[in-house]
Formats: structure tokens, C-alpha cells, sequence
């Protein structure tokens, strides 16, 4: 843990050169027009297939980078339900995002996949911002573009949030009552992990990292240098020495495997001054709609979702489901665990859609 804790807590530079080499592992994958990094993606539009629309729309003076997924033999003059897939932490709408999306349009849903401001390939400025409240909002503004786009119903809409997305998705769903189904995948209460460190790793630091973050934005309002957290980059002696699957599975996963140019670890280290002292988790009585929560069975993460779902005491219905032998980043991938959340969600959303 150690270890773990000494890579992650590290402010780094931009990457280079494990940056490249993760990207020269994807030669396939990265000559994907829309640079869908996952299998089984889109390469073109097709009439009678699932379409990948990508779009540009504001929020709060933003400009969002969203791909819209349209169902086969789409039809603008009908009404097709809708759901918004709200990315995991670090991640981008290239990724697990996108496939989610695509699979659940290849079932006949419109789909929308949006990188939250500040990261990827929307605008905001200072990069990789990850606050909470910017993360909700970005949810609630995926909501705002679907529902006007042509052929959705607006009473029909659904959301998915996976990992950091579900913690986020979580609490903009107390609010929006535009969302009539709300499921999470592999959830992570980014607040929570930010404040007490993974598996409560990190509670003896607490204070010492609330006055980094503090420092950092001081340093900014001063116009100093940036600083960030996190990692930027990474070598496979490192990633081998890992001891969560988290984390070493998730590095193989972002800068090895699917790599994409716009994902990153990093966040600037000014945020933590805002998620350390969020949590997912809090006024999850708010929520009255059907819930579904789905977890891997063998993920490290598991107990972020263990101790949100009884807290939603007034979810109009809610399960708790479990995929057998997963860990949370193969859920991200691993097609017969995909196929399994998949249909878990496709059975949730025809019931409450």
C-alpha cells in the first residue's frame, strides 16, 4: 500500500513517453475515426445500424464534446427512451462510456456520452479539473442535450454513471427527476477515497492533504504554477508492483490496453479543496426512483456500493446486483462481463422506462 500510495499521491508532469508507447499498443483501435477505443466500436455510419452522432453543445459558457448513439433504422419522427452515460473518473467518452453506449443503442435507446468539462475533449480551463459540483452539473447538462434531440422522449429518460459517473450520477439524481431510472456500474464515492484514501488508507493524512489543497489554490489565485495530482504517466515495473486491482489494473486499462490521448489520471491539485469534503453517499434518501446498483463480485471497490444502496431508503424500487468473479475495471471490458451488466441494464430500463 505503501507503494500504491507513494505513485498516486505524487504531483507529475504531463506524459511523454509511457504515454506514447501505451498509445503504440493501440495502432487498431486508435485508427478509429471517431477514436473509440473499444471493441466492437463504430468505424462508420450505416443505414439500418446503430449511428455514432458526435456533437458540440454548451454548458454554463462550456463547450461539451458529446457522441450521440442512435438505434438501428432510426427514425426522428418516432420517440425512442433515452440514457446518459456519465464517464469514470479519469476517463473519457472513448472509452467504457462509449461501448456502454453503443450496447444499449444496439437495444434501441438513444444514448448520449459526454466528456465532463475540463477533461477530454471539451473546454474549461484549468485542465483536468475534477469538483464535484462541475461532475453533477455535467450529468445534468447531458440531460438537458438528450432529451431535446430529435426522436427522444423526454418522459423516457434513464441514466448510467460508472465509477466516479455512478458517485456523480448518484447525487444528480437527487435532483433530477427528469432521470426515472438511475443504475450505477462499479461505483466510486470520489469524495470518500479523496478524503480517506482507498480502503480507508489515508485517514492519518487527512488534515496534512486539505492543507496541500489548500496551498495549491492559494498558489493559483497568486498565479503560480499548477500543481497536479495523481499520475501522468507510468512504467510497467510500477504498474506490476501494484497491489489493488484498482489501481494496477486500471493503469494497464488507461495506458496500456485502451489508451486514448484525452484520458488521464491527473486532476489538478486544487480539487481535492472540494471533493475531500464531498461524498457521494450523503441525502441519498432523495432519491425516489428505481434504482439498480451493479458491482463485480471481486472489486476492490465493491464497498463504496455496499454502503450507498441501503442508505437509498426511498428509491421507488432498488437492487443490488453482483457479477460474479469481476473486479471493477474488468466491467469496463471484459465481454462476458459486459454482456451480463448489459443485460441486467436493458431488463431494468424496459421495466422503468
Amino acid at each position: 500500500m505503501k507503494k500504491l500510495t507513494s505513485i498516486i499521491a505524487l504531483a507529475m508532469s504531463v506524459a511523454t513517453t509511457d504515454m506514447v508507447n501505451a498509445q503504440s499498443t493501440q495502432k487498431g483501435k486508435q485508427q478509429n475515426p471517431y477514436t473509440l477505443v473499444y471493441d466492437g466500436a463504430i468505424t462508420k455510419n450505416e443505414k439500418g445500424k446503430v449511428n455514432i452522432h458526435p456533437v458540440k453543445y454548451k454548458l454554463n459558457g462550456i463547450d461539451i464534446a458529446a457522441n450521440v448513439y442512435t438505434p438501428a433504422n432510426y427514425n426522428a419522427s418516432k420517440k425512442y427512451p433515452a440514457v446518459a452515460v456519465a464517464h469514470p473518473n479519469g476517463g473519457i467518452k472513448e472509452q467504457t462510456a462509449g461501448l456502454y453506449a453503443q450496447r444499449l443503442a444496439e437495444a434501441g435507446y438513444v444514448t448520449i456520452a459526454a466528456d465532463a468539462a475540463y477533461q477530454g475533449a471539451s473546454g474549461g480551463a484549468p485542465r483536468h479539473t475534477d469538483k464535484p459540483a462541475s461532475r453533477i452539473e455535467d450529468i445534468h447538462g447531458m440531460a438537458d442535450f438528450v432529451t431535446q434531440y430529435a426522436g427522444v422522449d423526454a418522459n423516457r429518460l434513464g441514466v448510467l454513471g460508472i465509477c466516479g459517473g455512478g458517485g456523480y450520477t448518484l447525487k444528480a439524481a437527487q435532483s433530477d427527476k427528469r432521470f426515472k431510472a438511475v443504475a450505477t456500474l462499479s461505483m466510486f464515492n470520489s469524495g470518500e477515497v479523496r478524503r480517506n484514501g482507498f480502503q480507508n488508507s489515508q485517514l492519518n493524512t487527512i488534515q496534512e492533504r486539505l492543507k496541500q489543497a489548500s496551498d495549491a489554490r492559494a498558489q493559483e489565485a497568486a498565479g503560480g504554477k499548477m500543481i497536479y495530482a495523481g499520475v501522468a504517466s507510468i512504467t510497467d515495473e510500477e504498474i506490476a508492483k501494484t497491489s489493488t486491482d484498482l489501481y494496477r489494473e486500471g493503469f494497464e486499462y488507461y495506458y496500456r490496453t485502451h489508451a486514448h490521448p484525452n484520458s488521464t489520471f491527473l486532476y489538478t491539485m486544487s480539487s481535492l479543496f472540494d471533493l475531500m469534503t464531498w461524498d457521494a453517499t450523503t441525502n441519498m434518501d432523495l432519491i425516489n426512483q428505481p434504482l439498480l446498483m451493479i458491482a463485480g463480485s471481486k472489486a476492490d471497490t465493491k464497498y463504496m456500493t455496499d454502503e450507498a444502496f441501503p442508505k437509498a431508503t426511498n428509491a421507488k424500487s432498488k437492487e443490488l446486483f453482483l457479477i460474479d468473479e469481476a473486479t471493477h475495471i474488468q466491467t469496463y471490458w471484459k465481454p462476458e462481463y459486459v454482456s451480463q451488466a448489459v443485460n441486467k441494464l436493458l431488463k431494468f430500463y424496459q421495466t422503468n422506462l
